[in-house]
């Protein structure tokens, strides 16, 4: 019988200085915090280290504290599974600027009040740096792969690109480069929802007992259709009608998909923070590989000597499959070996999260 993962008993880490950050500022008394599974060999060179998407975290396998659902790629990560946790260590760590045990917008600042909107601006640059700080304190010195989806596959290739003696593999799904200007003109609508809510009040809302709730539940609703094809919502919701034979004529959930965003949105509120939210989304943003790299995406990639992999979904509109080609073309100019293949899901983005056997084998076989 497989053994269960091993939960990491150290957890937290606090870093001994300030993090440097590409705004020209540092931040202070800067806590990361995270899970590994699985056991670092005596060579110290098992090590997978995985990086989550805007709304994860670093509860992989474990159950969410909050909500008590099972960890968020609990059918990736295990014992006998793509990612064996009976071969590899695997860690994940909640980026800064988040609100799962890492220091971010609501944790406490020096002088004792939380940082709100005093936080600095950060990037994914800037998340990474706590990462390898991270496996600095470990002492870990090279991975045997980071990997990442979405936001994390960001991470990911920031990891690999900026700090190319850190990993031997990279393996970066449902990502992109950089952040189009569709992708920023819908985060810019989650942004204005909840600055727009009265509850804001201008980030000072923790003393209130009460966010902006409404705010960003809208935003998670805008943000959850792109994680979403079209195919998907037509399968699952269709125009069918919620609970009713017929239309009421107001502005209630009529529709199923209605309904569904809805929960969506208020079951987000329990479990993230809007200032967070804003912070994750700029540094979403801000991402721009090429820009990092004197402008030209191949010269990200002149000092690594990873092996790549990249995967994208043919539904995925969000991160579609050209902005992996885009990649792949620029590590082939790099002369890096580089495999790359679209899998066909009927997820859209979300593809990533859900059943995909095909994902399966491929990051069971780059990985192996």
């Amino acid at each position: 019988m497989a053994s269960a993962p091993l939960l990491d008993v150290s957890t937290v880490l606090d870093l001994p200085a300030p993090l440097p950050l590409d705004s020209g500022q540092s931040l202070p008394g800067v806590r990361i915090s995270y899970e590994a599974y699985g056991r670092l060999n005596a060579a110290r060179d098992n090590a997978i280290f995985i990086c989550h998407a805007l709304t994860g975290d670093q509860h992989v396998v474990t159950d969410h504290p909050r909500t008590g659902k099972p960890g968020w790629w609990v059918r990736m990560v295990g014992p006998g599974k793509p990612i064996d946790t009976d071969r590899y260590y695997v860690i994940c760590a909640n980026v800064i600027g988040s609100c799962m045990g890492s220091t971010g917008p609501a944790s406490l600042a020096m002088d004792g009040c939380p940082w709100a909107m005093r936080f600095p601006v950060i990037t994914i640059r800037d998340m990474v740096r706590g990462h390898v700080a991270l496996l600095d304190a470990l002492g870990i010195e090279q991975l045997h792969a980071v990997v990442g989806g979405s936001m994390g596959g960001m991470q990911a290739l920031s990891l690999a690109a900026n700090f190319p003696e850190r990993t031997r593999a990279a393996l970066v799904i449902a990502s992109t480069a950089r952040h189009s200007a569709q992708n920023i003109a819908f985060h810019e609508v989650g942004r204005q929802a909840i600055m727009a809510d009265p509850e804001w009040r201008e980030g000072e809302y923790y003393a209130y007992g009460k966010g902006p709730e409404k705010g960003l539940s809208v935003a998670r609703m805008a943000a959850h259709i792109t994680y979403l094809s079209e195919a998907g919502l037509t399968d699952k919701f269709g125009r069918r009608l919620q609970n009713r034979a017929e239309k009421t004529f107001g502005f209630d959930a009529d529709f199923q998909i209605e309904s569904y965003l809805r929960h969506q949105g208020i079951s987000f509120t329990d479990r993230f923070d809007a200032n967070s939210y804003l912070y994750i989304t700029r540094a979403m943003d801000y991402f721009d590989l090429a820009e990092e790299h004197g402008g030209l995406l191949a010269n990200a990639f002149a000092r690594s000597k990873a092996r790549w992999c990249l995967v994208s979904f043919d539904t995925d509109w969000l991160y579609p499959t050209a902005e992996s080609r885009l990649i792949a073309h620029a590590l082939n100019a790099a002369g890096l070996p580089v495999s790359f293949v679209e899998l066909s899901a009927p997820y859209g983005h979300d593809s990533f999260l859900l059943d995909v056997p095909a994902l399966d084998k491929v990051v069971g076989g780059f990985l192996g």
